[in-house]
This record gives structure tokens, C-alpha cells and sequence, in this order.
């Protein structure tokens, strides 16, 4: 992005008087829960769709609150546990699979992404959470608490090698049984999900620090730097290098 055009974006939205025009958008969308939360886990925004879950009168009723006192406590702790990990490694949460209530006040799951929030000293003060249910999945019993825990597991050990066969067994179901589910939520065969995961991770490294790339690939699970290349590539069309160099332009 030339300078110019850097400068003309910031204006912009330094001149908007709404800075909240967020909230207006998700409150029209029933199927996706969207919330802003400070680095204590108290809540600073969150969607109309939340409010109704939580048996709120007004979305207002929640601000200052945590999800302790919004949510079942096994739902708060899958939340916090996830939020900790963002603010510790600093990395977004990418399709991470979330209990959640439905409209219904029936629980579910969810497709739950998260971005860390920072001032301007680059210093992470909070996240933003955007979350979309999980319908025909969710009601039918393609997830349950294994299914879900093998998810968190490939987001927490993409470094590591991962065998589809033992992901499987970790689900508790079959290879077959395991690619078909992954397929059915993630659009992604199991493979494809391990890589994508990878893929982000090794994309936000090349964003936010001057690790050089053969390290990048190390960390991510790449087996060296010409397999990230490779798969880098194919899913961007840009080298890591050329990536890192589009980003600093």
C-alpha cells in the first residue's frame, strides 16, 4: 500500500463519529455472535445475538461483565483458556471449534475466530471475537467434547507432526469417520485443515516480527523452509519472502 494511500485510509477512519458502526452490522446477523473484550476478560462490546443468548433485556447489561457471569461454567472455561493462549503468544485463533447457546437457548457449536487488539505501543490490550454457529453439524452429532478437544489439539501442536490415524483415535472414531467430519465443518479435509493451520500461523509470524524464514518454518512444522515455500505458494500465490515484502510495502 503506497504511503498516500495509507495516509487517506487513516483519515478516513479517524473522521468517522460512530466508531462503533461494528455493532450495528452484527446485530443483523442472528447466526453470529461478535464481542470485544479488554485484557481482563471483561466484556467492552458485544452483539445483540449475544445478549439474547445470555437472557440479557440489552446488550448494555453486559458490558464490564465477564464470561462467568454470562455463560455456563464450562463454556467460561473453555473461553478463558482460549483468550489466555492469545494473549500469551500473541497469535490469532483461527476455526477454532466453541461450545455456544443457539438461538433457542439450546447449547452447540460454533466457529470461533479471534484477533488480538493493540495500542498504539503495539501492546496487546484486548481481542475481538467473531463466532458463527454451527447448525446442521452441531445438531446432528457430527461434534461432541473429543471431536472438539482434537480440534484445540491440532491448533496447540501444529508444530509437532500429526498423523491422521492418530487424530482419529483421539476423536474416538475412525479415519474415515474423522476426514468426513472435518470435511463436513471445515470444508477442509483433515490434511488440508493441518496446513491451513500452519499456513496462518507461519502468515502472522511473517506480519508481526523478523524471525527469519527458515525458523518460521521450523516452528510452524514445515520440515524446512523450501516445504513452507512450496505450500506457502500454492496457497497465496507469494513466496513467505515476497509476502513479507507486500506487508512492509
Amino acid at each position: 500500500m503506497r504511503a498516500e494511500t495509507a495516509a487517506w485510509r487513516q483519515d478516513f477512519f479517524r473522521s468517522l463519529s460512530n466508531t462503533q458502526f461494528f455493532e450495528a452490522l452484527f446485530d443483523r446477523a442472528p447466526d453470529i455472535v461478535f464481542s470485544i473484550k479488554d485484557r481482563a476478560g471483561r466484556y467492552v462490546s458485544i452483539s445483540e445475538a449475544c445478549a439474547e443468548r445470555c437472557g440479557l433485556s440489552s446488550k448494555l447489561d453486559a458490558i464490564g461483565k465477564t464470561a462467568y457471569e454470562l455463560f455456563p461454567k464450562h463454556m467460561a472455561e473453555r473461553y478463558q483458556a482460549q483468550d489466555e493462549r492469545l494473549f500469551k503468544t500473541g497469535e490469532p485463533v483461527v476455526d477454532n471449534l466453541d461450545l455456544t447457546l443457539f438461538s433457542d437457548r439450546q447449547p452447540g457449536w460454533c466457529l470461533t475466530n479471534k484477533e488480538p487488539l493493540r495500542n498504539a505501543k503495539g501492546e496487546i490490550i484486548g481481542l475481538a471475537c467473531m463466532s458463527k454457529d454451527l447448525h446442521e453439524p452441531s445438531r446432528s452429532g457430527f461434534i461432541d467434547a473429543r471431536f472438539a478437544d482434537t480440534v484445540d489439539y491440532i491448533l496447540g501442536h501444529y508444530h509437532e507432526p500429526l498423523r491422521i490415524e492418530e487424530l482419529a483415535i483421539r476423536a474416538g472414531v475412525s479415519s474415515a469417520q474423522f476426514e468426513r467430519r472435518m470435511k463436513k465443518i471445515f470444508q477442509l479435509s483433515a490434511g488440508q485443515f493441518i496446513t491451513k493451520t500452519r499456513i496462518d500461523i507461519a502468515a502472522n509470524q511473517l506480519k508481526s516480527s523478523e524471525i527469519a524464514i527458515a525458523e518460521i518454518a521450523q516452528v510452524c512444522g514445515f520440515c524446512d523452509q523450501s516445504a513452507l515455500s512450496r505450500q506457502f505458494r500454492a496457497v497465496t500465490g507469494l513466496s513467505p519472502r515476497q509476502y513479507r515484502q507486500l506487508l512492509r510495502a
